[in-house]
């Protein structure tokens, strides 16, 4: 019998989340008006609120929802119909999560276009932004007026209303003013531009029913309830900033405590600080966050400021691939204040979901499995080793889907079903599922398999704990793997053994592949450093590399901090990393 038979024997063809029948899929409109009925609060900090003397702005959820209506007024006044994509581009703020519902209280649906966070240009940026409107088919720009001198308007663009000018105030109008807007379930809510690490920026389009069954879904899964208290700092252009931790406390009726990038990424303890000041139950950040958190918590306790995050009960690891040493750190940093190590939810999403895909049993805490990395990179077989093995690899396991969602594993090239620990493409289906790709019938064409959708991303399903049900497990991206004599290696390994290097800046490492002599594919790894001694830097990558895949690299680019390519969310852009090593274009150490 073969290996293959022995996996799939018995096997888990096909992972299903079974329909919760106690899940109703009510209007987004009908909870936002109940939460706007209770008492819990939404409260902006630091930049968020605003430019005065005032550290933090509160409201009742009753309040924003008040002020939306008025807006959504004079939404209507400036000719705001329904159906109508209009984009909005801001830092976060009051005016900006007041806007969002405003746009669908109107009729609209929201785009919220990106700042990037690194651009070599104003040109670049206006470019970039332009060309997503255009795409978009944006009616009307709502732009934030500290932006407005970082953006032009130039003929063909559509009308640019700044913020301010909607306040009630601005218009002379008020709620009683609103004109409801009929529901729509197909009606889009959301035009989200993605801009992935492997590909150019895509709209996926997000109508009501499809974000409903998505939030539905997360909130029953991770147990919400009002009682919980949201903190974040994510980026309202992400995914995970705008569905995950603002519209879910916005329509589960939960407080929120909301930050921008900016605080986080200047000050990364003041995180920290606020789920302590605040109380807070939830909150959520990408790989590379808690590698920040993880610094933060130990210059706290060696400073002796000591917090209390006893409350948080999910910690949300996501949006980029999660490294288990990176869980670990945390854990250990953080226990002088008190979160707990269960408290690690460790899961799986993507905007072509609106964003939850597969969530853990809350307070389980990070759960691994533990392969032989040879059979994974030959074989594509997840065969458990022993955590001593020096061919061991771990992986997280990210849980099973939310409700309304289906997955099974399939071969990428010849589709047919994988077994339990067989490594393949993951597919997805359900109620969750976006209606496509704006304006892009070439991509949505080859997007969906027999009604599935097609991931890209290498996964296979694993027992649960304890004989539980099948768990999601990712290995990484198909486009990015380099292949070599057979093997799939998987970037992520090199990147994050040569991240933890001396003078390499962690979470800004590329690794991939390029064709050399005998068309024979060979690795290049590029990195942002600070060191004195880039000689002495090069040698220890190269040991790095030779360890992990047992040659040595055929490049290694030493580049300035700064400046490997980034989507906005913050994710390395392989492919383009790749481009501009081809055409010279990467700013190396010794260009400076």
């Amino acid at each position: 019998m073969s290996e293959r038979d022995n996996f799939e024997n018995g096997g888990i063809p096909l992972l299903i989340s079974a329909p919760d029948d106690s899940l109703t899929f009510e209007p987004l409109f009908v909870k936002i008006r109940r939460a706007a009925e209770g008492s819990n609060t939404i409260t902006f900090i630091g930049s968020a609120a605003g430019k005065g003397d005032r550290d933090e702005i509160t409201m009742t959820w009753g309040e924003l929802y008040r002020s939306a209506l008025a807006m959504a007024a004079v939404l209507q006044h400036k000719g705001v119909k329904e159906g109508d994509h209009i984009a909005l581009l801001g830092p976060t703020t009051r005016n900006l999560v007041t806007a969002i519902q405003a746009v669908w209280f109107a009729g609209g649906s929201v785009s919220i276009l990106p700042i990037p966070m690194r651009f070599s240009s104003i040109e670049e940026f206006a470019s970039q932004t332009r060309a997503l409107m255009k795409h978009g088919d944006i009616s009307m720009l709502l732009l934030d007026p500290d932006l407005a001198a970082f953006y032009e308007s130039k003929p063909g663009d559509p009308p640019i209303v700044l913020l301010d000018e909607l306040e009630p105030a601005a218009g002379g109008l008020t709620e009683n003013d609103y004109r409801e807007v009929p529901y729509d379930p197909e009606r889009l809510a959301i035009l989200q531009f993605t801009s992935g690490s492997t590909s150019s920026p895509k709209g996926v389009m997000l109508p009501y029913r499809v974000l409903e069954a998505n939030t539905t879904g997360m909130i029953a899964a991770s147990k919400t309830v009002p009682e919980d208290t949201f903190v974040s700092w994510l980026p309202l252009y992400h995914d995970m900033g705008l569905i995950g931790l603002l519209i879910v406390p916005m329509t589960a009726g939960c407080s929120l405590v909301l930050a921008s990038p900016q605080d986080f990424l200047s000050r990364p303890a003041d995180w920290l600080r606020w789920m302590h000041k605040y109380r807070g139950t939830v909150t959520s950040g990408p790989n590379f966050s808690w590698v920040l958190a993880t610094r933060a918590f130990r210059r706290l306790t060696e400073t002796g400021e000591m917090l209390d995050l006893s409350r948080i009960r999910i910690a949300l690891s996501g949006a980029e691939p999660i490294d288990p040493d990176v869980v670990e750190a945390l854990i250990e940093a953080a226990k002088p204040h008190r979160l707990r190590g269960e408290a690690v939810f460790c899961a799986f999403g993507m905007a072509e979901l609106s964003l939850g895909g597969t969530f853990p049993p809350p307070l389980r805490g990070m759960i691994t499995d533990t392969v032989d990395s040879n059979a994974l990179e030959k074989k594509g077989i997840a065969r458990p080793v022993d955590p001593g093995n020096k061919k061991a690899r771990r992986f997280p396991l990210l849980g099973t889907p939310i409700p309304g969602l289906q997955m099974r594993i399939c071969d990428p090239e010849k589709g047919y079903l994988k077994g339990p620990r067989e490594v393949g493409e993951l597919e997805i289906r359900g109620s969750s599922l976006m209606a496509g790709y704006y304006k892009r019938p070439d991509l949505n064409e080859s997007l969906f398999h027999d009604g599935w959708l097609k991931t890209g991303d290498l996964a296979y399903f694993v027992e649960g704990p304890g004989g539980g049900e099948p768990e999601l497990v990712i290995c990484g991206r198909i486009k990015d793997v380099i292949i070599i004599a057979g093997r799939n290696i998987f970037p992520e390994d090199i990147e994050r053994k040569v991240g933890s290097l001396d003078g390499v800046r962690a979470g800004n490492v590329i690794a991939f592949g390029i064709e050399g002599s005998k068309r024979k594919e060979n690795i290049v790894v590029v990195t942002e450093v600070r060191t004195e001694d880039p000689a002495e830097l090069r040698r220890k990558i190269r040991e790095q590399v030779i360890a992990i895949v047992g040659f040595p690299p055929r490049d290694i680019i030493l580049v300035q901090p700064g400046t490997l390519p980034k989507t906005s969310s913050g994710k390395l852009q392989r492919s383009l990393c790749r481009r501009q090593y081809i055409h010279k274009e990467l700013k190396t150490v010794e260009s400076r």
